[in-house]
């Protein structure tokens, strides 16, 4: 049988955990992110909880015969900032998540 002192040390080192878990979120919230276009004609700035802030868009690449490469910058943009993001959040809080069960 499981004597109380070490279930309330592992009680103890879960609360750590999770505190420290929560301590990297919100670390991770108030880093921005900025996804690029190749010849970065479009960037999309993020904050770490994926909330997208700005979008710019270089007027060169503003076409109205091309609408669609514009819509693929975007998407690029959009979705390299989103991967940021993720690797940030692997890197930060993963480490405390590595080989939990979900």
């Amino acid at each position: 049988m499981m004597n109380m002192g070490n279930m309330q040390q592992m009680m103890k080192q879960a609360q750590k955990l999770q505190k420290q878990m929560v301590e990297a979120q919100e670390n991770l919230s108030k880093q921005e992110f900025v996804g690029k276009s190749p010849q970065e004609y479009v960037t999309a700035s993020f904050t770490g909880d994926k909330t997208l802030k700005n979008l710019e868009i270089k007027s060169e690449i503003v076409d109205p015969e091309d609408v669609d490469l514009l819509s693929d910058m975007i998407v690029m943009a959009v979705n390299d900032g989103l991967t940021q993001i993720t690797k940030a959040q692997e890197a930060s809080v993963g480490k405390y998540t590595k080989g939990l069960p979900f």
